[in-house]
């Protein structure tokens, strides 16, 4: 990501990667054009989604849709072991059946709750074999890798979405209550004005202390999450065929030429643009060959790519 902003794009269909990481490693909220997976394998990690927080264990496994924000806080320098995938809606779609909706573990609850299983032993061998599996699939270009491809995602997603349907897990929430009650403050009032003296009257506590601490379990001044936030608030009006014009001011911008400003720096589109694409399917759509996605593999990659949590 580049700046303090939310939206980190996924170029491929299906992005892979197995790193280990031993440094510090603090991310600011952001969210994806797709689907992501998380399994978590060792380390001294905080997980943020939307405004709950969680201090992870091995085999947490944790799954987000595009439109939830996230982020990891490592505590310490300890090795830091993670798999991520990361899966254009247009693939799922492919993988999916009339019967059988692989989807549905990202879809099919609310917006940053349920996202987050802790698997038992089995659970844990059954899917890091399968992770092999993909890892090898992808690392070859031998006939018929496409298919083993396809065959490793589709029951990656079969486990992974048992494996939400059935859990009993409750996790331990350690959000801050005032970081909470901020995002919540700004979600109900984002197209009004929002300000820190505001948040102080509302909460009764000094303005310093509450930027302090959103800034700390964020990673965002209140104000560049107020404006991605009124940003994708935009995304989904012009998604649902509103107009720019009625997007900017429903979204709670005042000014137009600001709002195509933001828009453009924070989303890489134009307004403009982002709607011609929304409506011209050759545009819009992803291509497959042979029903094989455009893949990329980066196992125990030392640095941290677009994508990186």
């Amino acid at each position: 990501m580049n700046g303090p902003y939310l939206y980190d794009p996924i170029q491929p269909e299906l992005l892979y990667l197995h790193r280990v990481t031993t440094y510090r490693l603090e991310s600011s909220y952001h969210h994806h054009d797709a689907y992501e997976i998380y399994l978590f394998l060792r380390g001294n990690v905080n997980f943020y989604i939307e405004n709950h927080c969680y201090h992870l264990e091995p085999g947490d496994l944790l799954v987000m849709s595009p439109e939830e924000m996230h982020r990891t806080y490592i505590m310490d320098e300890s090795e830091y072991e993670r798999i991520t995938i990361n899966l254009k809606k247009s693939y799922l779609r492919r993988l999916s059946t009339r019967t059988t909706n692989l989807s549905a573990c990202f879809d099919y609850r609310p917006k940053g709750k349920g996202n987050i299983v802790h698997l038992h032993d089995g659970q844990m061998k059954q899917l890091l074999q399968l992770a092999e599996e993909l890892e090898n699939a992808l690392a070859s270009d031998a006939y018929g890798m496409d298919i083993k491809i396809n065959a490793a995602i589709a029951q990656l997603l079969v486990l992974i979405n048992q494996s939400f349907h059935d859990t009993t897990f409750t996790p331990t929430d350690i959000m801050p209550e005032i970081v909470r009650q901020t995002m919540d403050y700004v979600e109900s009032h984002i197209t009004q004005e929002i300000t820190l003296p505001k948040l102080a009257e509302t909460f009764y506590l000094n303005s310093t202390y509450i930027s302090r601490q959103f800034k700390k379990h964020t990673g965002l001044t209140l104000r560049s999450y107020i404006l991605n936030r009124r940003i994708e608030l935009a995304r989904y009006y012009l998604s649902d065929g509103m107009s720019i014009t009625d997007a900017c001011f429903q979204s709670g911008f005042s000014d137009y030429a600001n709002f195509i400003r933001s828009f453009t720096k924070v989303a890489g589109i134009s307004p403009g643009r982002f709607v011609k694409q929304k409506r011209s399917p050759a545009e819009s759509s992803f291509s497959f060959e042979n029903d094989t996605p455009s893949c990329r593999l980066s196992p125990h990659q030392k640095s941290a790519p677009k994508g990186d949590v």
